[in-house]
């Protein structure tokens, strides 16, 4: 094995070998070998979170017309390394009558829950955690631990103003989960399989082309899992301090910070592997590091997509949010899974595929743009004969 076509593989065989030489039994190298793939994949994860703070805070910057960190270190760039000795440093403190267990699991449970999803990830052909034949729905279980560490941690926090934010967890990202699941089914109907790496392998057309309102509406409710603005009601500091982690002091308040941003990332990874193609691009099959490459810069694309929202939107209403998820991202995610079904039945092994799928999505965007007119023009109508309305005089 060339060490530059599989530099992780011929490292992995290097100490297997190793291992064996010594003659360690087959059971602990593979044990072995499997916890040095965990560390190295939950490593990279926390590693990356560094630099993503750094780089949201300047892309944010230049949304706002600033310029961002510039002082610690060239760039700014030691700026995070600053915030994590300040929050290293700072008191830990837990609420005298709080549930102290759920109190100091929730932060780390939310951080793990992320750190899982990137067990099933793909960076290329070979290199993968765990290459499980329902990843997606490995994603969608693990995915809900994060909702549970929110939970936990307004629970136990006993503070009202926790709690209000743990409720509305409740009502937003249970909510959300929804569209994102049923989004999630379009890309497997596509591949017929749940395994990631054959998802990928299957994408000689990207799912974006044959699905684009399930991968728009896939990013969509997946902003509003991470409660990113403008879906952030969760923590909304002018209602509630700061939401679910009001008492979270020090570096549990930072696993918090850190599971968001990883969050915001990982999304960008999901939505590459589902809709972009993942690790595929010229040479990837050959050199597995063009592949990590390819998957790093379509991820980017959906990353930057979450921060541009974030820098650009204000906050909405909690009942606006509601009924754009019940009125209008769940209705048309199961439309064009219904459609996608059966136009995938009906054209799957044909040239027609593609743009009967495209068509398909065209028609319920249409739809539901003639049904989103119909319904702005009631209510515009509605608002003007309220205002006509005369007003009783006093006898």
């Amino acid at each position: 094995m060339n060490f530059w076509e599989n530099p992780i593989g011929f490292i992995g065989e290097a100490i297997a070998d190793l291992m064996r030489s010594l003659h360690i039994g087959p059971e602990v190298i593979n044990f072995v070998i499997t916890l040095l793939s965990v560390v190295v994949v939950a490593s990279f994860g926390l590693l990356l979170v560094i630099f993503l703070i750094w780089l949201e805070r300047k892309v944010a910057a230049r949304f706002q017309d600033r310029i961002g960190p510039n002082r610690a270190g060239p760039y700014g760039l030691l700026q995070t390394f600053a915030d994590m000795v300040k929050l290293i440093t700072k008191e830990d403190s837990i609420p005298e009558k709080a549930d102290k267990l759920s109190f100091n699991i929730a932060p780390i449970l939310s951080v793990v829950a992320v750190l899982l999803i990137w067990a099933v990830v793909p960076f290329a052909p070979a290199w993968i955690g765990t290459d499980l034949n329902v990843g997606v729905l490995y994603i969608a279980a693990v995915g809900s631990f994060g909702i549970l560490s929110i939970l936990m941690a307004g629970w136990s926090s006993n503070n009202k103003y926790a709690l209000l934010g743990a409720f509305r967890a409740v009502a937003q990202l249970i909510s959300y989960e929804v569209p994102m699941l049923i989004t999630l089914l379009v890309p497997v109907l596509l591949a017929r399989s749940m395994g990631m790496n054959d998802m990928v392998r299957d994408q000689s057309t990207w799912f974006i082309v044959l699905a684009p309102l399930a991968g728009i509406i896939f990013l969509v409710s997946s902003i509003a899992e991470i409660g990113r603005t403008p879906f952030d009601l969760i923590e909304a500091e002018s209602e509630i301090v700061a939401g679910y982690h009001t008492e979270y002091t020090g570096m549990k308040f930072g696993l918090f910070f850190a599971a968001e941003f990883l969050h915001a990332f990982t999304v960008g990874v999901l939505f590459a592997l589902l809709f972009l193609g993942g690790w595929r691009g010229p040479g990837a099959e050959q050199y597995q590091l063009l592949g990590v490459f390819y998957l790093m810069a379509k991820a980017s694309i959906g990353y930057f997509i979450v921060m541009w929202v974030r820098s650009t939107l204000p906050r909405i209403r909690i009942d606006h949010m509601l009924a754009l998820n019940w009125k209008f991202l769940t209705p048309a995610s199961l439309a064009i899974l219904i459609i996608t079904a059966i136009l995938e039945k009906a054209y799957g092994e044909t040239s027609a595929r593609i743009p009967a799928l495209l068509i398909g999505n065209l028609a319920v965007v249409l739809v539901s743009w003639l049904v989103l007119r119909a319904a702005s023009r009631k209510t515009k109508r509605e608002r003007v004969t309220f205002k006509k309305r005369p007003v009783a005089k006093p006898a």
